[in-house]
């Protein structure tokens, strides 16, 4: 058929046909006079659908980009509260939830628009929206904040003739693999690495280093993905962030992210471009990256940012790095003060429950001397009595002064990483006993969607040994959940696995994942009995993985179709019960051996059968091609005609990977 005369029936110009037939699917070239009448019919049959398509995504793209110019053209500021869902700030912003989920990916945080997302993470894409992002007007819910005013508060309180120099606290991040870990590990000549599961940091721990007689506290802060809420802790308590880039990988994705956190976090930082004995290091191409992707331009390049090349597995460096440390902390040293003679205060930076000692917080001391002998509450709440005190190195000690890391054993209650405790009366409350084999989280929310959305439901209960493992788990785990198939926790506990969470686990059709934590002696019988599934795991990607793979199990895949081509039926020569016997003409495409068939008869489907065996010269064939002429075996009822069309096509399962 002429292209001028499908364009008539079709009511539309010849060029604009040939404009839109490519972005419908159809190979047609601008020069093409002619387009076969099988392909010209089905243009025919499918052009409302299409056309319609079409002029959807047309639309769609212009309501962006009309966003979009609102968007640089005015800054909008929008209040959230500690959490909100993507959906609640994308209507917030009056933005299309697409753009959100975007600019959340670019920032390699990859979730539903279902899902929550935090207020630092909130306020990071808001900036690259041309949003400003605040906290609700009497909002005393967002941790990082909250925690913040509070110490701004207690340190305003005091007398400016009581305060102290104290020392700096030191945040180290940037992405995984790039030496953040042998860095503090050579700093403190100390073997840390060796203690870690597949050599990756799984607890944020803080260590405290001497140099030119000066004290430097260091927070260790997990460096991958999964451990975006701990690590955003880690910069709300430091005054100096160091961002390590390796030398011979450059600006990776979890760089961007680690950064995008410390401006949040407001606090000054250097960067350590490390592995720079490798033989593919190259210094000056990193400094490129941070310049290019991140806007950091080296002092030695007329910026204001301190960059040293560093190598942590030689010691080169190491030195020179924590002599900027202090340099940058002399320039902070109106904010470097606290009272230490005060009732102390601090920030819980690890929880955990230990089979002995129960409930143990490691808090970082922010103003004031915490003794033994001190009570500590959280909003008011009493938590309990420190009974005993121990730093870094697990030495006992009396007290812990200003930007003091310190472990505390006597707690009746666990508290969660980023609270901040304080010494005083509070009020006592009834507190259920706490066995460390099995402590519920207190506080912590179990997200539950109850609403049945059609997705496939995995359900898991967590245990694992502290609090910032378990937070991680679950932020990764929420963010495979898709629209065929989710993680459901039921529970999320801390302690060994118990018969408690056996029975949970049968009650409720779940399967338990155990992170550095074991089975209880009891249990193992009772687990074989009831055919519960556990699996423990000691490295976190490899908990996340396993998960993941039951995940892809329960999704269902597609069947997609492929037609073939068309044959028309020449003769009838046997006709049985359940197949017949035919001869017939390919019109267009090829047919195969072993496919499926739709029998057309006046442009209407009669039946529906298989193809079995085909012939061509006599011979079994495996295809034949347009204008040969075939004998071919169907199976199906056997009501076939000369004069019908057979649709040959094929459908094929296609797994979709979560």
């Amino acid at each position: 058929m002429n292209i001028t005369e499908l364009a008539r029936i079709l009511r539309v110009s010849p060029q604009e046909l040939k404009d839109l037939l490519p972005q419908m699917g159809f190979n047609i070239g601008q020069k093409a006079i002619k387009v076969d009448n099988a392909t010209a019919r089905r243009i025919i049959r499918e052009w409302p659908m299409l056309k319609r398509q079409l002029d959807e995504k047309k639309a769609a793209e212009n309501k962006d980009k009309e966003e979009e110019i609102k968007l640089t053209a005015v800054k909008k500021e929008i209040s959230i509260a500690s959490h909100i869902s993507v959906r609640d700030l994308a209507a917030l912003a009056q933005l299309p939830i697409s753009k959100v989920l975007a600019e959340l990916m670019k920032n390699g945080i990859f979730v539903s628009m279902n899902e929550k997302i935090d207020f630092d993470t909130a306020s990071i894409i808001g900036a690259d929206l041309g949003l400003e992002i605040k906290a609700s007007e009497g909002e005393d819910e967002i941790a990082g904040i909250k925690e913040e005013k509070r110490l701004d508060q207690i340190l305003e309180k005091e007398e400016k003739n009581d305060l102290a120099e104290r020392s700096p606290v030191i945040v180290v991040m940037g992405h995984v693999d790039h030496g953040k870990t042998k860095l503090l590990d050579t700093i403190r000549t100390t073997n840390v690495i060796a203690g870690e599961a597949g050599g990756i940091t799984q607890h944020i721990g803080a260590y405290q280093v001497k140099r030119k007689d000066r004290t430097i506290t260091f927070i260790d802060t997990p460096g991958h993905e999964a451990f975006t809420a701990m690590r955003s802790r880690g910069a709300k308590v430091a005054d100096i962030a160091i961002l390590v880039v390796a030398a011979d990988d450059g600006v990776k994705p979890q760089t961007v992210e680690a950064f995008r956190i410390i401006e949040a976090a407001k606090i000054p930082y250097l960067v350590a471009i490390n592995k720079i004995d490798k033989p593919e290091a190259d210094v000056t191409r990193t400094k490129q990256e941070l310049s290019t992707k991140l806007n950091i331009t080296s002092e030695d390049w007329g910026g204001k940012a301190i960059c040293v090349p560093v190598s942590a597995k030689e010691g080169k460096g190491v030195e020179d790095l924590l002599d900027m440390v202090l340099l940058l902390a002399e320039t902070e040293a109106n904010n470097l003060k606290a009272n230490p003679n005060a009732d102390a205060a601090g920030t819980v930076i690890e929880a955990k429950v230990d089979k002995g000692a129960g409930p143990v917080a490691t808090i970082l001391v922010q103003n004031g001397t915490l003794k033994v002998g001190d009570q500590l509450c959280f909003d008011n709440v009493v938590y309990g009595k420190v009974k005993a005190l121990k730093n870094y190195k697990g030495e006992v000690v009396d007290s812990a002064g200003p930007s003091m890391p310190v472990r505390i054993l006597g707690l009746k209650v666990l508290p969660e990483v980023g609270d901040m405790l304080e010494v005083g009366e509070g009020e006592k409350v009834k507190i259920r006993k706490i066995s460390s084999g099995n402590l519920v989280f207190s506080k912590a929310t179990v997200k539950a969607d109850e609403v049945d959305d059609g997705a496939a439901k995995l359900n898991i209960i967590i245990k694992s040994d502290v609090l910032g493992s378990a937070e991680a788990i679950e932020e990764s785990l929420m963010k495979l959940n898709n629209d065929r198939v989710k993680v459901k926790i039921l529970f999320k506990g801390l302690g060994n696995i118990g018969e408690g969470d056996i029975k949970r686990a049968e009650d409720s059709s779940a399967q338990i994942v155990g992170f550095n934590v074991r089975l209880q002696p009891q249990t193992e019988a009772l687990l074989r009995e009831k055919q519960i599934k556990v699996n423990l795991y000691t490295i976190i990607y490899d908990l996340i993985k396993y998960v993941k793979g039951e995940m892809q199990e329960l999704v269902k895949a597609d069947l997609v179709r492929h037609d073939l081509g068309r044959l028309k039926v020449l003769a009838v020569f046997r006709t049985e019960n359940d197949f017949q016997i035919l001869g017939g003409k390919v019109l267009d495409g090829k047919i195969e051996n072993d496919t499926l068939v739709e029998v057309m008869r006046d442009k209407t489907i009669v039946d529906r059968g298989k193809l079995v065996r085909l012939q061509s010269g006599k011979q079994n064939v495996k295809t034949v091609e347009q204008d040969q002429e075939c004998g071919l075996q169907y199976e199906g009822r056997p009501l076939v005609q000369a004069g019908d069309i057979l649709q040959v096509y094929k459908e094929e399962e296609v797994i979709n990977k979560i």
